[in-house]
């Protein structure tokens, strides 16, 4: 019987000690939320959005009109109206830099203009250096590499936008992806420009854009305007709405939409020096024999092909100074431009937006 008693004994014994166990096991969970719910009041943190200011922008007008064109003053007396800063007699990357530096006032630069011409073969008009090469692809790397460009010190965010205006700019990649890394500061830029010609001092819009068309002659050499209008016809057959005579005749907008056409020139030039060479001169008493040595020559051919201009479209010479050779080729370029025009409503220029990609890209 007393075995029976103990037997009952050490049962509640260990269904009271496992009661305390059990009761210890639904306390820890409350205590460890309480743990939690005080880490978590204790790391609370208030986040204050820190506030950019950004300057007015700045406008660096980078060349002087010819007796002929009005681009610069144009563009000047456009931003003046806008009441932006304007910059005058920096001609090149280094006097732009420069300015840049010396300027900076604690407010970041939001917006940068830089109005310079471009053509496709021949790079911008602004310059590298001062009294330097003009600015190309290989001229700027060159420049950044050798660290003869002034850095930009500080005023450069990430908001920061660098806009070119000036003719098919958008279309040189590698001449943009250059141009940004010249002008990245203590953050990166965006560098923008147009694939269309930025067009200032119209005579229905004080600013627009447009699209351009190209067609060669040898220089002074013209065919004609009849032979010409067929020639662009047949280069651009999916343009349908413009009369190409009547395109390449007239020298400016008549009416909003009016396609016009701008003339230049691109010259080349070489220079050979058969003081000290094995090889003997070549005769070269024709323009044919002139484009078959360029052709036969490796150096020269690659040279030309970066222009992507037909050889018979250039006007070529050759002259001889003692034991110098020299080399002059030259074409004229007609440029048709195509105003940009809404395709809706009245009949005006499309706004030139600079945060529209199918207007200008980015870099």
């Amino acid at each position: 019987m007393r075995k029976g008693i103990v037997k009952v004994s050490a049962v509640m014994g260990l269904l009271l000690l496992a009661g305390q166990f059990v009761s210890c096991d639904k306390k820890a969970p409350v205590k460890t939320n309480e743990v939690i719910a005080d880490n978590i009041e204790n790391t609370e943190t208030t986040t204050v959005k820190e506030e950019i200011f950004y300057r007015k922008p700045v406008v660096f007008i980078t060349g002087i009109d010819s007796s002929e064109k009005n681009f610069y003053k144009s563009a000047r007396s456009y931003f003046i109206d806008k009441q932006f800063e304007v910059v005058d007699h920096a001609y090149s990357m280094q006097e732009i830099f420069n300015w840049l530096n010396k300027n900076y006032d604690g407010n970041l630069y939001g917006e940068i203009h830089i109005v310079a011409s471009h053509n496709p073969w021949e790079g911008m008009g602004l310059e590298t250096l001062v009294k330097g090469d003009k600015v190309t692809t290989e001229s700027l790397r060159k420049a950044i590499t050798l660290g003869t460009l002034p850095s930009l010190k500080e005023g450069i965010s990430k908001g920061t936008k660098v806009i070119f205006h000036s003719e098919a700019l958008g279309d040189n990649v590698e001449l943009m992806k250059t141009l940004k890394d010249a002008f990245v500061g203590d953050e990166v830029p965006n560098v923008i420009a147009s694939p269309y010609v930025a067009v200032f001092g119209g005579e229905f819009s004080s600013h627009y854009l447009a699209k351009p068309y190209y067609v060669f002659f040898p220089y002074s050499q013209s065919p004609g305007k009849v032979d010409l209008s067929k020639e662009i016809a047949r280069k651009y057959p999916e343009e349908k709405d413009i009369d190409w005579y009547d395109a390449l005749n007239n020298v400016k907008e008549r009416y909003v939409g009016d396609p016009y056409t701008n003339r230049f020139s691109i010259p080349v030039k070489w220079e050979f020096d058969y003081t000290n060479s094995d090889d003997e001169m070549p005769k070269l008493k024709s323009p044919e024999a002139i484009m078959d040595w360029i052709e036969q020559d490796e150096k020269l051919s690659q040279a030309m092909k970066k222009y992507n201009i037909p050889l018979e479209k250039f006007r070529w010479r050759s002259t001889v100074k003692g034991n110098k050779l020299i080399i002059k080729g030259k074409v004229t370029v007609l440029c048709v431009l195509k105003p940009l025009i809404k395709p809706y409503g009245d009949l005006q220029h499309v706004e030139p937006d600079t945060e529209n990609l199918r207007l200008y890209a980015m870099k």
